[in-house]
């Protein structure tokens, strides 16, 4: 049975003292009503209600029973109520993965703003360079750079990024400069390892994509490591635009091999699926896209 149907209407017979009432009310006949309640008593197994022809009272048992099933049923609706609020509006945790430097850099200074405007908002930031599983790490939300692989994700495009091959001019005053691409054989190359191919750049020039490639002494899994030892001469480096913001600029890094920049690849919100897609989840989204639309570095405006 309908446990939670039949305490209603076992209230509403209460209230209004009358069967026919609460038939007339639901749209249901009388004998209906009759029949519900008396399922009600056979589950509970006692009498709820004394009839006459002229009177209907609750029994002890049946006065006991309105208190409880007044609190469950304002237990339900306040479930209910306050289910259906996080259904329209941007309540509770999301939790969001991104790689670590790009998280420092683009993802925590917007967070402010973000919390500022949903004020029943919470965030937490799972920061990592690793491609995690996002069901069994609880992710609402993950920031991946590059191809997304997976057929279970889906992905809205929210900016791009090309990377550039970059030495401290202490290098290049060493070592002198790759011309061409294939030169890049003759030098010492800091490789990133948790680039899909590591040993291989793969660049765009006049004739088209090429891979090319390269080899070092520094094979690092952390790509701030990677900028660190370019800055100190170590070797050349293929880094992301997005983390050369002032070391170029500067002069602290100098970019080679110009004329063959490596290919652009795309900033993506991946998420598990579109349906039932929390609104807090929805709004983390929204915001990020309109943030990262107005970064000059990662926008990809008019490609979203």
């Amino acid at each position: 049975m309908d446990l939670l149907a039949a305490f209603r209407t076992f209230i509403r017979i209460a209230e209004t003292g009358s069967f026919s009432a609460v038939a007339r009310e639901v749209g249901a006949t009388q004998p209906a009503i009759s029949r519900q309640i008396a399922a009600l008593e056979e589950h509970l197994g006692v009498r709820l209600l004394q009839r006459s022809t002229r009177s209907l009272r609750l029994t002890e048992d049946g006065q006991d029973l309105l208190g409880h099933a007044r609190l469950v049923v304002e237990t339900v609706e306040e479930t209910e109520a306050a289910i259906g609020r996080r259904r329209s509006e941007a309540v509770g945790l999301v939790r969001v993965g991104c790689p670590t430097v790009f998280g420092k850099l683009y993802l925590a200074p917007h967070i402010g703003t973000l919390l500022d405007r949903y004020q029943q908002l919470s965030v937490e930031m799972l920061m990592t360079d690793d491609v995690v599983d996002m069901v069994q790490s609880g992710l609402d939300l993950a920031i991946r750079v590059g191809e997304i692989s997976d057929a279970g994700l889906v992905a809205r495009r929210v900016g791009s990024t090309v990377a550039l091959a970059v030495a401290a001019p202490s290098y290049i005053a060493r070592y002198g400069e790759p011309s061409v691409p294939d030169q890049l054989s003759q030098h010492q190359c800091i490789i990133f390892t948790r680039l899909m191919n590591p040993d291989s750049w793969t660049l765009d020039g006049p004739d088209g994509a090429i891979s090319v490639p390269v080899n070092g002494r520094l094979r690092v899994n952390s790509i701030e490591a990677v900028m660190e030892a370019a800055l100190a001469g170590v070797g050349i480096a293929l880094l992301p635009t997005w983390m050369l913001r002032d070391e170029v600029r500067e002069g602290r890094l100098q970019a080679v091999l110009q004329g063959w920049p490596p290919r652009r690849r795309s900033i993506s919100l991946v998420y598990p699926s579109r349906r039932f897609l929390a609104p807090r989840t929805r709004a983390v989204i929204d915001f990020l896209v309109d943030e990262f639309r107005l970064d000059p570095v990662i926008s990809a405006y008019g490609a979203i």
